[in-house]
């Protein structure tokens, strides 16, 4: 069923985002301060403009449900959420506001990790569900369930890590680290079919997207009584901890960092030529989704590498990321590139 590596060959709770990269600098530039601004000296206002909360969903309510109730609660006109849970699936649930909700797509590029409760429907030994259990470890095939939002054809999935926490009676209760569109109820399933018995999901949380972790959340109410404290008191320490920047979705993709100049060519449509890098993150590989960032921190889009890291630094000419998505509103740089 999977690729044959053990949970002891794998590094439990390693996901693609724990992956360390060096920043590597091309060329020494200074960044101008009259444009742009650094994330964490934005306003509260210019965080609903393009802002996230990491909400701890509750178990009933739809993640649509979610988005709705925000949208209210807050006044806003755009609200977005990555990752569905089903209703009453509980735990990790970015929310993007503004023009964020179009950046939450880049969370799909990292992992996901769930602590899954299994009903066995037949006692087996705790030796062979530790051994099912980390045959699943690697690369599987999965049928999506017939209620999905995918089309039910086989697909692969990678499993990183599959941790056995504890046993009770026919309950099994695990933690699993996945490539984003893993079904959990399917893999219950599965592994109740290798042990050769029915078995299903009977609870679950996700406790990780990424490197957004449990501790990293806040709830409904948090967030309803940060605004009132905001809006009727001027109080903006509770959304202080709780609305974080754009940027925050990008923290586990590698940035490609580009001189002032280049900013606005982009927000008009532009994709990245070499003269206008001045830093950039180890390990990037052509077609590796990549963040353009400016030297303020500052995200300006999403795309796709068209030469390596190795490339950006060596030549001083060519095109090196294909602009997917722009992020950056058009006018915060000055258009410099209109003179030449």
């Amino acid at each position: 069923m999977g690729d044959n590596m053990s949970i002891k060959d794998q590094d439990i709770g390693k996901l693609p985002s724990n992956m360390k990269r060096d920043r590597l600098i091309k060329s020494q530039v200074t960044t101008d301060p009259h444009y742009g601004k650094y994330p964490s000296d934005r306003s509260i206002q210019e965080l609903f403009d393009a802002g996230v909360f990491f909400i701890d969903k509750p178990a009933g309510p739809t993640c649509h449900q979610i988005d709705s109730w925000v949208k209210q609660m807050l006044d806003v006109s755009k609200v977005g959420h990555a990752g569905t849970l089903d209703p009453n699936v509980t735990g990790v649930l970015p929310i993007g506001v503004g023009r964020a909700a179009r950046g939450l797509h880049v969370l799909s590029q990292t992992g996901k990790e769930y602590v899954a409760l299994m009903k066995l429907h037949r006692p087996v030994s705790e030796k062979k569900v530790r051994s099912v259990l980390d045959s699943f470890v690697g690369v599987i095939e999965q049928l999506p369930p017939v209620r999905s939002a995918v089309k039910r054809v086989k697909r692969k999935r990678r499993i990183y890590y599959l941790e056995f926490l504890e046993m009770e009676e026919s309950y099994v209760l695990f933690r699993v680290g996945c490539q984003a569109g893993t079904y959990i109820r399917t893999l219950c399933v599965d592994v109740g079919r290798k042990l050769k018995i029915k078995a299903h999901l009977e609870s679950l949380r996700r406790t990780r997207v990424g490197n957004i972790m449990v501790d990293d959340l806040c709830t409904l109410h948090d967030m309803k009584d940060g605004y009132i404290f905001w809006k009727d008191d001027g109080d903006d320490e509770v959304y202080k901890t709780i609305l974080h920047p754009i940027e925050s979705l990008f923290s586990f993709i590698p940035h490609v960092v580009v001189r002032d100049s280049a900013v606005d060519a982009i927000c008009h449509g532009a994709d990245l030529a070499i003269p206008g890098v001045v830093e950039l993150d180890s390990g990037i590989r052509r077609n590796d989704a990549v963040a353009v960032m400016t030297l303020k921190g500052e995200v300006v889009g999403f795309g796709r590498s068209t030469c390596s890291t190795e490339e950006m630094i060596e030549k001083d000419v060519g095109m090196c990321v294909s602009i997917d998505q722009v992020y950056m509103k058009k006018g915060t740089y000055p258009s410099i590139w209109k003179k030449h």
